[in-house]
């Protein structure tokens, strides 16, 4: 096993997931980051318009969801998310004023199916088997080749959470990362599905309990640090240029880059990667919920996709937002919180309001951009990459962004991963 120094190159959740199991056997670990906070697109900061700390989005996760339960576990954070115990989604209807809840069976076998008062308002059973077509299509497909994008079912089900989960329209999503979530959530019953999420915000749960563990292990993080270029020589990465400041790699030292796709096509040549994205926007209005107010409410029929509670706001995610990233910041705080008002019985004021708009929040699910995605192992013996973008078989989800990091770590520590350099070389591009 090389022993050998490993840069983490990004300080997502990608980057920290990679970093935390490199320490845990003892490896050195330096982390570059080059802005001033970690957490990527997974992140908190203080807002000073609503004088709270609020965060960039809001992020699901799933019971299913084992790695990134798992880093959790590791950095001592899993309770720090919100568990309803159950998998349990409450929904509402704007158009129709109607209300109902799904909670789904404990087991693989939905029994909850066949109890019409359990099912979605105005369905059927027939209809919640229409994804099985999913996983009978080739890597090729759509969702909307693979199933009927229509009816009631798929409006008050399928749309809202596929278009979560892949933030994408399902129409022209990939069947096979379609298949892929079904498998891993629905289909292995409720206890696979119990909505999961930050209470008191993503910064306390996923990213700073992770620093503490890295500076306890003596790992270094460096903020301000945006890697510029890289230089190889044959098969090898030999220098890192910082702003300028080339840092010379030793022989047995190797790198994760953990950037955004667009970030790593300019440093690694030849490397392909996806080159289409999608938006998500998040709303967040300083006033308390009221009593009774689901922690999470889905949405249909709205401008409004998910409602989020938290104790000191009231927060938005519309997901696949791309035709509203570029109207008016103040019109969308009037027409989300008018909606908002509505579905929480709340005034209809327009109360301090902040809108998070993340114009590439995730590579767009669709069988092309899912052919882009690269393996971990590049062309490079010593540089391995990490992110939700990279083929980890799922969409840009924190699931696949752990996944991607410990994949990249396990690399590393595989026996002769990091194959010396036969002699010292001149570093050049």
């Amino acid at each position: 096993m090389s022993a050998g120094a490993v840069h983490v190159i990004g300080a997502g959740i990608a980057g920290l997931s990679a970093a935390i199991r490199l320490v845990e056997v003892g490896r050195k670990v330096i982390v570059h980051e080059a802005a001033s906070f970690a957490g990527g697109r997974c992140r908190s900061y203080p807002d000073p318009t609503l004088g709270l700390v609020i965060d960039n989005g809001n992020h699901l996760l799933l019971s299913g969801n084992h790695q990134a339960l798992d880093y959790l576990d590791r950095i001592g954070a899993r309770e720090t998310l919100h568990d309803p115990g159950a998998a349990i989604f409450d929904f509402a209807d704007l158009k129709s004023g109607e209300r109902w809840r799904l909670d789904l069976s404990e087991g693989r076998i939905p029994w909850w199916l066949f109890d019409p008062k359990k099912r979605v308002p105005g369905t059927t059973l027939g209809e919640y088997f229409a994804p099985l077509g999913v996983f009978m299509k080739g890597r090729s497909a759509t969702v909307g080749e693979a199933m009927a994008c229509e009816g009631p079912l798929y409006d008050r089900l399928w749309r809202p959470l596929l278009t979560s989960a892949l933030n994408t329209d399902p129409r022209e999503s990939s069947a096979t990362l379609t298949a892929a979530l079904l498998r891993e959530t629905l289909a292995a019953g409720g206890k696979a599905c119990h909505p999961l999420f930050a209470g008191h915000g993503l910064a306390g749960s996923f990213v700073d309990p992770a620093l503490a563990v890295l500076a306890a292990r003596g790992s270094v993080v460096r903020f301000g640090e945006r890697l510029r270029a890289i230089s190889f020589e044959g098969e090898h990465a030999v220098a890192l240029d910082f702003d300028g400041a080339p840092q010379t790699l030793g022989a047995d030292d190797s790198v994760i880059i953990g950037v955004p796709p667009w970030i790593a096509e300019d440093l690694l040549p030849g490397v392909t990667a996806p080159d289409d994205f999608r938006g998500i926007l998040n709303a967040h209005f300083q006033i308390a919920p009221p009593r009774g107010q689901p922690a999470i409410l889905g949405v249909v029929n709205g401008l409004i996709e998910w409602l989020f509670a938290f104790p000191d706001r009231l927060s938005v995610t519309i997901s696949n937002a791309d035709r509203l990233i570029d109207r008016p910041r103040d019109e969308l705080a009037a027409g989300i919180w008018r909606q908002a008002a509505a579905l929480t019985g709340l005034t209809p004021d327009l109360p301090p309001w902040q809108i998070v708009k993340e114009k590439r929040a995730t590579f767009a699910a669709t069988p092309a951009q899912n052919a882009k995605r690269p393996d971990s192992r590049t062309r490079w013996v010593n540089v391995v990459l990490a992110g939700d973008w990279i083929q980890t078989g799922l969409p840009a989800t924190i699931e696949g962004a752990v996944r991607s990091g410990y994949k990249a770590a396990s690399i590393i520590l595989e026996p002769g991963a990091v194959a010396p350099k036969p002699r010292a070389l001149s570093v050049s591009q």
